[in-house]
């Protein structure tokens, strides 16, 4: 089969042919219609040589979405040809946070090697992917596939984050969204969707800030040096009860702290690094400060429900798999505006 591998490191992730994979016991096969890419996927590849994560060559993607084309033995409830979504951070299935279905925040994957598809292991930008449990699939129950792909991720990643949030976000408060590409632009539907907020939007593109009103933005400033006193002329005193940034270099950093209000939270989505430090007089009073990783199993169900209701949909564009690279190249380059999409068998 075709699939698209990081290969070596500083290079260019490149199409080539590989071994078809087969079942083993309680595993299941999908044949891949659609798959996600991300940004995630460009950090992976600008790792430099020393303490890289992971074994090359590695075959990218960690949003999936497929129909089932064979079952291991052993495995139930499922059917060759379901149309189901994968569920992306796996873990081992009986820590007590997997018990909770927060896989996400498996107590025992580093112990044991487990890595997501995509991050570790391969992932499914390839014609097939390997599933090792059933339980890592979620029926798609009429979505569309390139609809719902991006939504594994760039729909639960924010959705895990915003959830929290909620009792702090009632009427006349404020949520600032930082960064509205592929998860900002989703994040303003969900809180347009989940909340009674006014909803600011900050990005350094007119392009993405165009998309971010069209999907709902109330109000939207450019990320520039002068943003936080825009926000601040728009929220008065009290400033934003809750502060989302999905890009998280050093100067959105420090605009989500300057724009928080008291009692609010500031959520470090994005996998930029840098630091926020909090303590008594760094931040305003009682400020929360947390950087989730992805989501639940349940909460991936629910942002599929939101999407079946018409609350959240994601802005694509689609590449075949032998063009997955331009994708890349483009999304390296800021050029993709919302996600794109792969179609391995498109």
């Amino acid at each position: 089969m075709k699939a698209l591998q990081y290969r070596t490191i500083g290079s260019p992730p490149e199409v080539v042919t590989v071994p078809d994979p087969e079942p083993g016991p309680g595993q299941v096969l999908l044949k891949v219609t659609a798959a996600g890419v991300c940004h995630s996927d460009i950090a992976v590849m600008e790792w430099p040589a020393e303490g890289f994560p992971y074994e090359l060559p590695l075959t990218l993607g960690h949003e999936g979405v497929g129909t089932v084309a064979a079952l291991g033995d052993g495995v139930t409830g499922l059917a060759e040809g379901d149309a189901v979504a994968v569920y992306g951070p796996w873990g081992c299935g009986t820590c007590a946070k997997c018990a909770e279905g927060k896989e996400n925040y498996c107590l025992r994957a580093d112990e044991l090697g487990i890595h997501p598809p995509g991050l570790g292991r391969p992932g499914s930008m390839a014609e097939y992917l390997l599933i090792d449990d059933p339980r890592h699939l979620v029926p798609l129950d009429g979505l569309d596939p390139v609809a719902a792909v991006p939504l594994t991720d760039a729909g639960l990643t924010p959705y895990h984050a915003i959830k929290k949030s909620l009792p702090k976000l009632g009427p006349g408060s404020t949520a600032v969204v930082i960064g509205t590409g592929g998860l900002g632009h989703v994040a303003i539907q969900l809180l347009r969707a989940l909340t009674s907020a006014r909803v600011i939007a900050l990005d350094v593109s007119e392009d993405k800030l165009r998309l971010a009103r069209e999907v709902g933005a109330h109000e939207t400033v450019l990320s520039d040096a002068g943003a936080v006193e825009a926000v601040r002329e728009i929220t008065g005193p009290i400033g934003a009860q809750a502060v989302f940034d999905f890009v998280g270099v050093a100067p959105t950093v420090k605009t989500a702290a300057g724009v928080a209000g008291v009692e609010a939270d500031v959520t470090l989505v994005g996998i930029g690094g840098a630091p926020l430090p909090v303590g008594f007089g760094l931040t305003p009073f009682e400020v929360s400060v947390s950087a989730p990783y992805w989501g639940s199993r349940s909460e991936l169900m629910e942002v599929l429900a939101l999407a079946r209701a018409g609350a959240v949909s994601v802005h694509t564009e689609t590449y075949s798999l032998d063009d997955a690279p331009l994708a890349y190249q483009r999304l390296h380059d800021g050029k993709v505006n919302g996600r794109a999409v792969i179609l391995p068998n498109g």
